[in-house]
C-alpha cells in the first residue's frame, strides 16, 4: 500500500515539475531570428578652442623660497593674462603647481623643485596667443586644441542621423542576405562618443619661445585641426 502511494506522489511530482517547465516557457519564450547590430556616423568639424598651457620650473635649497619664486611668476603672469580675458574668447586659470623634494645620493634631501603652471584657452587665437607673448615670467609648455560644447552639439545632430540611417540599411541588408523580407526593431542605444582631437603640440614650446624673445608683442604662429564627432548607435532586430 505505501509502494503504491509513493509511486503516486512520484508520479505527480514529474506531472508537476513537466507543467512548471511547460509554463515558464510560456513565459519566457526563447528568441528566434533576432540580429544583434550596430552602426556609426561622425561628422568631421574644425576645433574651435586653443588651449595654451605656459609653466615655469624653479629649484633652490630652500622649500619657502621655491614656493615663493613660484609664486611670483604665476602672479605676474596672471596679472598679464586677466588684462585680455573675455569669456569664451580667453578663458585664463591656474595649472598644475607642486613642490617636490630632491634627493642626493645618500637619499636625503638636498633641495626642492617646483613646477607652476597658467592655462589660457578660448576661441579668439590672436588674443590667446598676443597675450602669451608678452608673459615673460613663464614659458610655453604645450599648445593644442579642443572642440567648444557649441561646435560639437550643432554636428552631433547630423553624426546621429548618418548613424541611424547606416544602422537601418545594414539591417535591411543583412535581413536579405538572411533570406528575410524586412526587420522589426526590438532595442536600441544612441551613445555620443568624444570627439576625436587632433595631436597635441608639446614641442611647439622650443620654437614659440624663439618668437617670444624676438618681439614681446608679436602673436605665436597657432594653427587649429579637425575633430571628428561620433554618434554610435546599437541594437537588436527581430527578423520576418
Amino acid at each position: 500500500m505505501k509502494l503504491k502511494n509513493t509511486r503516486k506522489f512520484i508520479a505527480a511530482g514529474a506531472l508537476l515539475a513537466c507543467a512548471g517547465t511547460a509554463f515558464a516557457q510560456g513565459i519566457n519564450p526563447v528568441p528566434e531570428n533576432v540580429l544583434q547590430l550596430s552602426a556609426t556616423g561622425s561628422v568631421e568639424v574644425q576645433q574651435d578652442v586653443l588651449v595654451m598651457t605656459l609653466g615655469t620650473t624653479k629649484e633652490g635649497a630652500d622649500a619657502n623660497a621655491v614656493q615663493t619664486q613660484l609664486r611670483q611668476a604665476i602672479d605676474t603672469a596672471l596679472t598679464e593674462a586677466k588684462r585680455d580675458a573675455k569669456p569664451q574668447q580667453l578663458d585664463v586659470r591656474t595649472g598644475t603647481f607642486g613642490l617636490y623634494p630632491r634627493y642626493g645620493k645618500d637619499g636625503k634631501v638636498n633641495g626642492w623643485q617646483g613646477r607652476a603652471e597658467l592655462v589660457l584657452q578660448g576661441r579668439d587665437f590672436p588674443r590667446i596667443t598676443s597675450t602669451a607673448a608678452r608673459i615673460q615670467t613663464l614659458s610655453i609648455s604645450q599648445v593644442g586644441f579642443d572642440l567648444s560644447r557649441e561646435a560639437r552639439a550643432k554636428v552631433e545632430g547630423e553624426a546621429q542621423t548618418r548613424a541611424i540611417e547606416a544602422f537601418k540599411t545594414r539591417a535591411t541588408e543583412l535581413a536579405r542576405g538572411f533570406g528575410f523580407s524586412g526587420y522589426t526593431l526590438r532595442e536600441v542605444a544612441v551613445n555620443n562618443n568624444e570627439m576625436i582631437p587632433g595631436p597635441r603640440m608639446p614641442m611647439m614650446a622650443k620654437a614659440a619661445s624663439v618668437t617670444l624673445m624676438g618681439a614681446e608683442d608679436s602673436g605665436i604662429p597657432a594653427e587649429a585641426g579637425k575633430a571628428q564627432v561620433v554618434v554610435n548607435v546599437s541594437g537588436s532586430v527581430q527578423l520576418r
